[in-house]
């Protein structure tokens, strides 16, 4: 004798899809337009997240990276644009 099939499998009844942050999402559009906006905000997502389990942990990540970067080239391009100022005389 053979035992009978399993019953069949159930989906979409686990759990829930973690909610992703709000802050996490602001961070990464804000990092496009001001990035250091994008920088504080992607920290607070950041804590935020660790704290209340939220998903979003990549977006603020990816905020955090364009935001410095953005920030690094603006700084860089800032210093040249003066210190070339000073040769022209």
């Amino acid at each position: 004798m053979t035992a009978p099939p399993p019953p069949p499998q159930q989906r979409g009844h686990g759990a829930a899809p973690a909610r992703t942050n709000t802050l996490a999402i602001a961070a990464f559009v804000s990092s496009f337009i001001i990035g250091m906006t994008g920088v504080i905000l992607g920290h607070i997502a950041l804590t935020q997240i660790k704290t209340t389990g939220e998903g979003g942990r990549g977006l603020a990540i990816a905020a955090l990276v364009i935001g410095y970067a953005s920030t690094a080239i603006i700084a860089y391009l800032t210093i040249g644009l003066f210190s070339a100022e000073g040769h022209n005389g």
